[in-house]
């Protein structure tokens, strides 16, 4: 194609190749496409796959490749016609390209100047050349190797290289060479501003510090350019598609440009900020917040030299234009809303909603509004008026115009004041636009409610899109200001639709009282899978709050009425349902979470009611608080509790009082006295009154009490409701409890008082008795057939018989799970049955070594067994559990259990080794229990009084179980979990008998550390860490005491071959340093990284100082060498940093090595 051609080739060299070839050289290029070819058709085909891929790579790690790969893709869609079908020899082609973009970022340092704009302009040039051709994916993957080569020469290009390469592109931007190469040419411009961007960069093995330069560097020189020629694309082409009735090419064009300008939008602006800090440990994926808001969104923030192309020249005039026109004119077609071109260009102005910062005149301030009501202008057919637009939806018409219009309110409402929200719509219509979002959000939940579907319709989505909307507008007022509040036409709005939405949630309550679908059901939800909505709702009660809280206090007293009037007539199992749900609202509406501190009084609240202290009782809040405490009040009584308080309302009412207490009962702020009353502060009159009425010296200590008696009733008037006794301890009584202050009060309670003694009466006492006897007489003949069956002289040659083998395995499904169900009451029963299997388990074991199932029945057992009663035993019965756990793990090694044939075929290997990994991992979870004796224990005398040390037990445990942990089994993540759970607590808890282990053993461990010091798992990592840094700290300590700490296993050993081998120190100093300033980690890793790296080092200085000295001499650059020697010394000795291993100290490295580590990662790394 004239206007496109290559760069000439030097002369000679396969980096240019492409000069003429003899008739050797052709007849060996053709040989080895044949051969490509013939490799990608047998893959294609599931012919000989491996051998296939082996010629398929070695086209790419052969030296200078780009004469072959070059001839690939020019000449093999003429050559080998008994493969002439396109897909098979366009992949050919594909594989060809790929090879080009190894080779060249391999050899890159070795190709000349010449050699590497050749590539990149034969890359070009071929995909203009055959812009037409059907084999998109292969004009794709050569685009995108231009893209990559361009940027790994981005650095070294001249300004004047980088503009002929451009100058190509932009000529076929223009449309000068046709409909298909503009495409091609504004796809390469993806491909590239793709490849520049952080989140979506190839791998390059460079420094992260090259890709941050080319990213600053397109963005400061390039981005707006190609921005701008991407309009005129998109602008040469409008007409011919608004003026054809039918398609047109020239419609993926437009598309195409308008996802182009999409993707230049969604780039992260850092050019006009002072953040030129690189994230040396992720892939620069920026997040816009750490709300939990359910829909996404991204602030796009330019600058002010990006106002001429996105502001003044009218683009946004042009594109709401372009997409009304188009809608207008196939407004009967009904497809045509979910069509690429129509899809971008909505994307493209919902993008424009998000426009902010600099790029908007800073003295000129209704620019930016200005933008808005134009964008609004357009985006309000989308959705107005919402009633005719959801009929429309659920009549048959994509509703993905809806939702685009709801993420555009979102959008705006992000950039936006509530006021200057709330005026955008006036030019247009008679409300304001807070009106319409509360008319809009109504009419979604009116078909949300209509639906009632557990699928996730458009109506679910609509509704979080637009519950985030007015999060985004309510959330400042909420949390920052208490004055900048809404107008008061947004007040009204915000009041109606909360009451709507009371009204449609009692309605869906109602009608869901009798639904048995259970968990599935949409109100029959968890209250904290219910909790991030509930929490929306409540930012909008409290932009009216004056209006909302009656409305509660109204809807909750008419259903308590309702249900007053009709106990003992009707069925009042609606009206209770409805007032779950009018709980969980109220709860949200006055009341927050908190989130482990203790909550204030919301800013709405304090703000809105101005009370005389002296009719505090006629407050609101104050008003439906204590309406629902005196209703809570009333479970007292046996007859309303019978009729009334079902176990689900009472968890309701619990939930209620446990959020309700920790702000306003006997409140620490200011303890409701000491607050200010002041005229100049009206809110101190709100607060004060409520924080003053449920204060110790007014209701406060009465409403405790009240809450007490409530407490009582539900954990003895209850029995066997877990979820309420639940919610009752660890929520109500644990938040009262929390509180000194309330704690004071309470010990005073004759209802605690009550409460304390309910469980420690004669009557109870007896109840266990009874309990014990029972758990004795259920289990007693399941252990006196083990024993019976166990002892008889013939049970070896019974045992494998069908009959036998079941009726074992059934026994032992039984006393598993009594073992599981321990629990104080039962504890001494349960012990007394698993003592009295100790010796027959032994013996099953041993009968039944070679059958996996049986052996795992035994082992779960056990560890249930142990786990449950371990921490109540007394010394000599701990021995004794010991000492059946250490013969256990003797017998189960002893007999080659766990030993993995190599013989085996795949599918028996794969079965065996699952078989070991679940013993294994029950063997850990024993010695896991054994060693929580020494964390907790309630049992009246020590266990050394018997001889007893569980440190040495499990270190014996491990000798026996680690030699059968291979690397392969903990690829397994639970027992990888659980085995580096024990190592840590072993290493952290017992450091000192770690170095008694033998050699084998210890040369094991460590290398499994070693292995989870790598591991994909953060949680793992963390966990070797963490026993590194107790390893090096306890060395390190007592060394400098004059002791030997580890011995020889810290200055190192002799294999079995007589060979030296590293000491542990020194080899996990040099792996963590590797890790650390070479490898891919969490950065929330640095910290406990950092922790265990300091005694390590205090360990090894010498040789930290060779790993220095080795690292600074391989640095070529001097500016960069500079740097890493000055970080290396600061690391050691900033922040008076000293030699000690304490608190202080640590804190003090952690801090140096983020620093060291955000210094030098960036340009030792590559990527």
């Amino acid at each position: 194609m004239q206007g496109f051609t290559a760069a000439a080739p030097p002369a000679g060299g396969g980096g240019g190749g492409g000069g003429a070839a003899g008739p050797s050289d052709l007849a060996q290029l053709q040989s080895t496409m044949q051969a490509i070819e013939l490799a990608c058709t047998s893959i294609q085909m599931h012919i000989n796959p491996a051998a296939s891929e082996a010629v398929i790579l070695s086209l790419g790690q052969s030296s200078q490749p780009y004469k072959t790969c070059k001839f690939i893709l020019d000449r093999a869609d003429t050559v080998l016609d008994v493969f002439a079908e396109n897909s098979q020899v366009a992949t050919a082609r594909f594989q060809a390209a790929a090879a080009i973009r190894e080779a060249a970022i391999r050899e890159w340092g070795f190709l000349s100047a010449d050699d590497k704009r050749g590539l990149i302009s034969f890359c070009l040039c071929y995909t203009m050349q055959h812009a037409s051709s059907p084999d998109v994916f292969v004009q794709a993957k050569v685009s995108s190797v231009a893209a990559q080569l361009m940027k790994r020469g981005w650095l070294e290009f001249t300004t004047a290289e980088k503009e002929t390469l451009f100058y190509q592109v932009n000529q076929a931007i223009l449309g000068i060479h046709g409909v298909d190469v503009q495409f091609a040419g504004i796809k390469f411009l993806e491909s590239l501003v793709s490849e520049f961007s952080p989140s979506t960069s190839s791998a390059m093995g460079l420094p992260r510090e090259f890709h941050e330069q080319c990213r600053r560097s397109l963005e400061l020189d390039y981005l707006k350019i190609f921005y701008r020629w991407t309009q005129e694309a998109a602008l040469s082409v409008t007409n011919k598609i608004v003026e054809s009735d039918y398609a047109v090419p020239e419609v993926k064009v437009c598309t195409a440009a308008l996802d182009l300008m999409l993707q230049i939008l969604n780039w992260d602006f850092r050019c006009n900020t002072n953040d030129t800090k690189v994230n040396v440990f992720s892939a620069g994926i920026r997040q816009d917040g750490d709300s939990p808001r359910r829909s996404e969104y991204h602030l796009v923030q330019p600058g002010s030299d990006w106002r001429d192309v996105l502001i003044s020249s009218g683009h946004v005039g042009w594109l709401l234009s372009l997409y009304s026109a188009l809608r207008k004119k196939f407004s009967c077609e009904g497809y045509w809303l979910d069509c690429p071109i129509a899809v971008s260009a909505r994307k493209l102005i919902v993008q424009f909603c998000s426009l902010t910062g600099a790029v908007f005149a800073s003295d000129d301030v209704k620019m930016h509004e200005h933008h808005l009501l134009q964008l609004l202008s357009g985006i309000i057919e989308w959705v107005d008026p919402p009633d005719a637009v959801s009929r429309a939806i659920e009549s048959g018409k994509s509703e993905s115009e809806m939702l685009d219009g709801c993420r555009a309110l979102l959008a705006i409402a992000h950039v936006a004041t509530p006021y200057v929200f709330d005026d955008l719509l006036k030019p247009m219509r008679p409300f304001g636009t807070l009106t319409f979002l509360s008319m809009l959000m109504s009419e979604v939940i009116k078909v949300l409610m209509t639906s009632n579907t557990d699928e996730e319709t458009w109506s679910w989505e609509a509704r979080d899109v637009l519950l985030d909307t007015w999060t985004a507008l309510l959330t400042p007022i909420n949390m920052i200001s208490a004055n900048a509040l809404l107008p008061s036409e947004g007040i009204k709005a915000a009041a109606n639709l909360f009451g709507f939405i009371v009204e449609c949630e009692l309605r869906m309550a109602s009608a869901s009282a009798f639904n048995d679908e259970g968990d599935a059901d949409y109100l029959h939800a968890s209250v904290s899978a219910m909790d991030e909505r509930l929490s929306s709702y409540s930012l909008i009660a409290r932009a009216s709050v004056d209006v909302t809280i009656p409305l509660l206090h109204g809807v909750f007293s008419e259903r308590v009425a309702r249900l007053n009037q009709g106990r003992g007539i009707v069925d009042l199992t609606e009206t209770m349902e409805e007032l779950y749900s009018l709980l969980l609202i109220i709860g949200h509406v006055i009341a927050d979470e908190g989130e482990g501190e203790i909550p204030l009084v919301p800013n709405a609240i304090q703000t809105q009611f101005v009370v005389n202290a002296m009719e505090a009782d006629k407050h609101p809040v104050i008003v439906l608080s204590s309406s629902i405490i005196k209703f809570a009040e009333q479970c007292q009584n046996p007859e309303m509790r019978s009729s009334v308080f079902s176990p689900r309302l009472m968890e309701s009412l619990i939930w209620f009082l446990a959020r309700w207490s920790r702000t306003y009962l006997m409140s620490s702020d200011g303890n409701g006295d000491k607050i200010l009353d002041s005229g100049h502060h009206p809110e101190h009159s709100s607060k004060k009154a409520l924080l003053s009425f449920f204060g110790e010296h007014n209701q406060g200590k009465p409403v405790l009490d009240i809450i007490v008696r409530v407490s009582l009733v539900t954990l003895i008037s209850y029995p066997g409701e877990k979820d309420l006794q639940g919610i009752t301890c660890y929520q109500l009584l644990h938040s009262l409890v929390q509180q000194k202050h309330i704690c004071i009060h309470l010990v005073t309670l004759n209802s605690w008082n009550e409460l304390a003694t309910a469980f420690s009466t004669e009557r109870l006492c007896s109840f266990w008795t009874l309990l014990i006897r029972y758990v004795r007489n259920l289990m007693g003949h399941i252990a006196t057939y083990i024993v019976e069956m166990s002892s008889k002289s013939n049970f070896k040659s019974i045992a494998q018989q069908p009959d036998i083998l079941l009726s074992v395995s059934c026994m032992l499904e039984r006393l598993r799970g009594a073992a599981s169900a321990s629990e104080p009451r039962t504890q001494k029963a349960i012990f007394e049955l698993g003592f009295s299997v100790m010796n027959p388990i032994l013996v099953l074991l041993e009968v039944y070594k070679h059958e996996s199932a049986v052996v795992y029945l035994l082992l779960k057992f056990v560890v249930d067994w142990v786990d449950g009663q371990i921490t109540y035993l007394e010394a000599q019965e701990t021995a004794s559990v010991v000492n059946f756990c250490m013969r256990l793990l003797q017998l189960y090694s002893s007999h080659n259990i766990g030993k993995i044939s190599i013989s085996l075929s795949s599918s028996l290997l794969s079965e065996a080794k699952t078989d070991m990994y679940k013993d294994l991992r029950a063997l850990l979870q024993l010695l896991s229990s054994l060693c929580s004796k020494d964390m907790i224990d309630f049992s009246s005398d020590s266990i050394e009084i018997q001889g007893t040390n569980i440190s040495q037990v499990v270190y014996f445990g491990l000798h026996i179980v680690t030699p059968l942990i291979s690397m392969d089994l903990l690829k397994y993540p639970k027992l990888c979990h659980d085995y580096f759970s024990l190592l840590s607590h072993m290493l952290e808890v017992y450091p000192e008998t770690f170095a008694q282990l033998n050699n084998e053993a210890f040369a094991h461990i460590l290398g499994t550390l070693d292995f989870g010091l790598h591991h994909q798992d953060a949680d793992v990592v963390t966990k070797c860490l963490r026993a590194l840094q107790a390893l090096a700290s306890y060395h390190y300590k007592e060394t400098s005491n004059g002791n030997i700490g580890l011995g020889t296993h810290a200055t190192g050993l002799k294999d079995s071959n007589g060979s030296s081998q590293e000491g542990l120190l020194s080899r996990f100093l040099r792996s963590l340093l590797q890790l650390l300033l070479f490898e891919d980690y969490s950065s929330d890793l640095t910290s406990v990284a950092a922790d265990a790296l300091l005694p390590l080092i205090l360990c090894e200085q010498s040789l930290y100082q060779k790993l220095g000295n080795d690292l600074i001499e391989r640095q070529t650059n001097p500016t960069l060498r500079s740097r890493l020697a000055n970080a290396l010394h600061t690391l050691t000795s900033a922040n008076q940093l000293s030699s000690s291993l304490d608190r202080i100290n640590s804190q003090r490295f952690r801090k140096n090595l983020s620093s060291f580590l955000i210094e030098v990662r960036g340009f030792l790394r590559t990527m």
